[in-house]
């Protein structure tokens, strides 16, 4: 005889077991609809902890309404002589999890992937975005359920045993959950952020591209080494890494703008190469990208202005000498400096004529700092702007505009395009008046693809 309990849910079999819990598959009696049953018991093995997350797990499904999550039915306690302890009862969803397609050797493609990743950010923005916001802290492939209709995938998260909500946190009731492998760092800490699904989710995907358990993979200062065994796209590989950053300040702040560099607009511009004729010099790898402009060489401004410079400064030149020479003291002293402005002004031009043909910026990134720098000959004249890569904001792209200001002449100043990199209300300037447009896009597009960001075109 079938087992029923609350006197209304016929017991079908059995999902799952494990110490002092328990989850069936049950008819419900009164709708005749599948349910799932998960059941806490009194074992001697009990603790208090898990009393409380089953309860909280009850109360968040209580208040949470999306198509890919289960829906709270019922919660009530068994007291019989077979069973002590509680149930929770939620809609059952006909799916089965990731872990099962791993075991059955399903091999998923990057598409694929993406598409579940997509689906999870939606998920988690959701859940995020509630207050106080509703983290889930045990992300991976058995609590992932995955169907597929046609050539599109229905992905729901499941067990919500381990959730948490930051005033729970707050309120000093955290108990520390989770499953080694696709924890983050911060959560062995009795920490838990918005963040640290993301984490989760990332090493979660890492295990369907690798077929590995992330805890099986090389780690390397504490990073998950996973781009050896797979052969992902490098702009998907960037990302996959900033989700799975051991610092929270290094990964994506929030699933929202992850779900943004997953899908940054890709645009017809921002599609070609390096120019053939560019003297642009890009360096990059797994941990650093490395850009140098090149000074700006000759041009008919700067020869008409080295021209220039020339007389002027020969004519400053004989005029100081002349009055050092033949003018009494302290006639002399008194041309000598009336003519420092002019000095300074010879000086400038040749600074300007130094600096266009021997003047390189360079820009470089790594995993913890942006640096900018400018050198003459090696020599860097500027003390080097340095920030940390986790506070860059936005990426930018400029157009060509007319400025209102005017020149000396009258005319509308020319601005040219440029890129910016902004951190914080700080903005990192790269190209004006050196790079053409092609080599803007060309270098907005490498920097896009490197910090996983996407290119905001002004």
């Amino acid at each position: 005889m079938a087992q029923i309990l609350g006197d209304r849910y016929e017991v079908q079999q059995q999902l799952a077991k494990k110490s002092g819990r328990r989850t069936l598959l049950a008819r419900d009696l009164t709708t005749q609809n599948l349910v799932v049953v998960k059941l806490l018991s009194f074992s001697h093995d009990f603790e208090w902890d898990d009393l409380k997350l089953f309860g909280r797990e009850a109360e968040i499904l209580k208040t949470v309404t999306h198509p890919a999550i289960p829906r709270y039915l019922d919660y009530f306690e068994l007291d019989s002589a077979q069973f002590k302890g509680f149930a929770l009862v939620q809609t059952y969803l006909p799916a089965k999890s990731l872990e099962e397609h791993l075991r059955k050797g399903i091999v998923f493609n990057e598409v694929d992937v993406q598409q579940i990743a997509t689906a999870l950010l939606e998920i988690l923005i959701y859940l995020h975005s509630h207050q106080p916001p509703v983290i889930h802290r045990d992300i991976k492939p058995s609590n992932i359920l995955l169907t597929r209709s046609e050539n599109h995938l229905c992905v729901y998260l499941v067990d919500f045993g381990s959730v948490q909500t930051l005033a729970a946190r707050e309120g000093g009731t955290m108990t520390v959950v989770g499953t080694y492998g696709y924890m983050p760092p911060e959560q062995f800490g009795d920490r838990a952020v918005p963040a640290s699904d993301l984490y989760s989710l990332g090493a979660t995907l890492m295990a369907l591209v690798t077929g590995t358990h992330p805890a099986d993979l090389p780690h390397r200062d504490g990073r998950i080494q996973f781009e050896q065994v797979t052969t992902l796209s490098p702009t998907f590989t960037r990302w996959l890494r900033r989700m799975t950053e051991p610092s929270l300040d290094r990964r994506f702040l929030s699933a929202k703008q992850a779900l943004q560099a997953l899908h940054q607009p890709i645009d017809a511009a921002l599609t070609v190469g390096k120019p053939f004729d560019s003297k642009v010099s890009l360096y990059k790898d797994a941990n650093l990208l490395d850009i140098t402009l090149p000074a700006k060489g000759f041009s008919p401004e700067i020869v008409g202005l080295t021209l220039f410079a020339i007389a002027w400064n020969s004519f400053v030149v004989m005029w100081t000498g002349f009055t050092v020479v033949a003018a009494p003291f302290p006639v002399n002293l008194f041309f000598t400096l009336f003519s420092l402005p002019f000095w300074g002004a010879g000086a400038g031009m040749v600074w300007q004529i130094v600096s266009n043909l021997f003047r390189r910026v360079r820009l470089r990134v790594d995993q913890k700092q942006i640096l900018l720098s400018h050198e003459i000959l090696g020599w860097q004249y500027r003390r080097p702007r340095v920030a940390g890569i986790q506070n860059i904001t936005k990426l930018e792209r400029t157009s060509k505009f007319m400025s209102m200001v005017k020149n000396s002449e009258g005319d509308l100043v020319e601005i040219k395009p440029q890129i910016n990199i902004w951190v914080g209300t700080q903005k990192y300037e790269l190209g004006d008046r050196v790079l053409t447009e092609p080599e803007i896009d060309w270098l907005a597009q490498e920097l896009s693809d490197w910090l996983a960001m996407p290119v905001i075109k002004e």
